[in-house]
C-alpha cells in the first residue's frame, strides 16, 4: 500500500483580537503584542493597560489554534482554554497562515491612522517572540507590514533566521530583548547563544533584565513606553 499523500487547501478563518487605547488622529504609537503558548489575548493584554492612552494603541491578536489545557474528558465550562501560534505539525503552512493574518490585521488597524506619523512596535512574548521575528524577517516567512521596533520578551530568535535578507530586515528595526532574572527558560547558555546569533547578524539588540520570572513586568513596560 502506498503512503498517504499530504495535501493542502487554503480556507478562510475568523480571527479574534483585542485592543486597548484609542485609534484616531491623535494616535502616534501602535504596539502589536503577541502572546505566548497557551495564553489568550484578552488576558495577556491586561498588563498593557498601564501604557495604553490616547496616543498609544495596543493591539493583541490571538493565535488561530485553540485548545483545552486539561486532559481529554475535562472540557467542562470551567476548563481553561489557550491558544498557540503553531506546533511542529505542518509548521510551514501555519507560519504562512499567521504571517498573512498579522499582515491583514496590520492593514485594518493602520488603515484608519496617519501611518507616516505612527511608530509601530511588534512585541512578542515567549512563543510570540518567534512569531514576531517571522513576521518581521524574510527567512521566517516575511510579512509586508512596516515595523519600527521589535521587542523580544522571554524568547529567542527562531533558528531559521540567519541570511543577509534577515540581517537587513533586523538592521532596519530597533531591536530590544527582555528577560526575567529568574525566568527558567533564560539560561546562561540560551542567552549566550542569542548574543552570538545577533553578533553574527551584525545587529544591535540590547538586553533589558528585571527581577522576575517568565512574565510581563510593569517597570519594563513603562521603560519601553518611554
Amino acid at each position: 500500500m502506498s503512503e498517504p499523500a499530504e495535501q493542502h487547501l487554503p480556507v478562510g478563518r475568523t480571527a479574534r483580537y483585542y485592543t486597548l487605547g484609542d485609534a484616531g488622529p491623535a494616535t502616534r504609537d501602535v504596539w502589536f503584542v503577541l502572546h505566548g503558548h497557551g495564553q489568550l489575548a484578552r488576558f495577556f493584554l491586561r498588563p498593557f493597560a498601564a501604557v495604553a492612552n490616547a496616543a498609544r494603541l495596543i493591539v493583541a491578536p490571538e493565535a488561530l489554534n485553540r485548545f483545552y489545557h486539561e486532559n481529554a474528558g475535562a472540557h467542562g465550562p470551567d476548563a481553561r482554554v489557550g491558544a498557540t501560534w503553531m506546533t511542529r505539525e505542518d509548521r510551514l503552512a501555519e507560519i504562512t497562515d499567521y504571517v498573512a493574518y498579522l499582515d491583514r490585521l496590520y492593514e485594518r488597524v493602520m488603515g484608519a491612522l496617519p501611518a507616516a506619523e505612527v511608530r509601530v512596535t511588534a512585541l512578542g512574548f515567549s512563543q510570540g517572540v518567534a512569531t514576531a521575528c517571522r513576521w518581521a524577517c524574510p527567512g521566517g516567512g516575511g510579512g509586508r507590514s512596516r515595523l519600527d521596533r521589535l521587542v523580544l520578551w522571554a524568547g529567542a530568535l527562531p533558528a531559521e533566521l540567519s541570511g543577509e535578507a534577515d540581517r537587513a530586515a533586523l538592521a532596519r528595526l530597533a531591536v530590544v530583548r527582555v528577560l526575567g532574572a529568574r525566568d527558567p527558560l533564560a539560561t546562561p547558555d540560551t542567552i549566550a547563544g542569542d548574543d552570538a546569533r545577533f553578533r553574527a547578524l551584525g545587529v544591535e539588540a540590547p538586553l533589558l533584565r528585571f527581577d522576575g520570572g517568565h512574565e510581563i513586568h510593569a517597570g519594563i513596560l513603562s521603560e519601553l513606553a518611554g
